[in-house]
């Protein structure tokens, strides 16, 4: 496993386990990230992707562990502190606020998630809009938006949150590969700005074109870690894949 100095990680989850009743998702699972890294995560379904970003997110309390984010312990803090901190995190089904504009959404983001006064987030709303290429439709309701422009209002809303450090989960999926490489671009221009990325795909595809280092889980477990090519060439990857993982 690639590990990084301690005093170099923006990010440490340390022995980290998750229960769901007798259902094991994590098992002992310790990463460490730097906060200029894009780091992807992939693996087959029921690995414990999604969960392990919402243990880092703060949805979910870990069994066991610590969660680290800027030298401090997070652990014991909810969602809506880390990410008044800078560690915001995007779903994989899009969920806008119905009966409320494009805008109004990227706006609550900004107002609540970074906690900006009015004048502050009306400016960065109008910005994350812009820079997702939402300025188009940001008087339409939120319900209204079709899939393509739900994944970048999703994404509009966390950079509203002015994040350090973005948890996108699968936010390719469902689209087109044009469509897809769309949001690439997107997310490229967020890694010219030093926001740092922690990204779960199952389109190995766009996300090795962000990802510098990528890591593999299986059944709870990091089972590779390291520089994309080499982690999709090793034989445990190979075989979690082909040789199916807990569904």
């Amino acid at each position: 496993m690639v590990t990084h100095p301690q005093q170099q990680a923006v990010l440490t989850a340390a022995g980290i386990h998750k229960r769901f009743g007798a259902l094991v998702v994590l098992d002992a699972v310790d990463f460490a990230m730097a906060a200029d890294e894009a780091v992807g995560i992939v693996g087959p379904n029921g690995a414990g992707k999604t969960t392990l970003l919402s243990v880092l997110s703060g949805a979910f309390p870990p069994s066991a562990g610590t969660v680290s984010f800027k030298g401090g312990d997070v652990t014991p803090l909810s969602a809506t502190q880390r990410c008044r901190l800078g560690l915001v995190r995007t779903h994989q089904v899009p969920k806008p606020f119905s009966g409320m504009t494009t805008f109004e959404n990227v706006f609550v983001a900004a107002s609540h998630g970074a906690g900006l006064g009015r004048d502050e987030a009306y400016e960065e709303a109008l910005g994350s809009l812009k820079l997702c290429g939402m300025l188009g439709v940001a008087n339409r309701r939120a319900e209204t938006l079709g899939l393509l422009d739900r994944k970048r209002l999703e994404l509009a809303r966390a950079l509203a949150a002015r994040p350090t450090l973005l948890l996108l989960d699968e936010i390719g999926g469902g689209l087109t590969d044009g469509e897809a490489g769309e949001l690439v671009d997107t997310i490229k221009e967020l890694r010219r700005r030093k926001i740092g990325i922690v990204w779960i795909e199952h389109i190995v595809h766009i996300l090795l074109q962000v990802a510098e280092r990528l890591i593999c889980m299986d059944a709870g477990k990091i089972i590779a870690d390291g520089e994309p090519q080499a982690v999709m060439a090793d034989p445990e990857v190979v075989r979690a894949y082909l040789g199916g993982g807990p569904k």
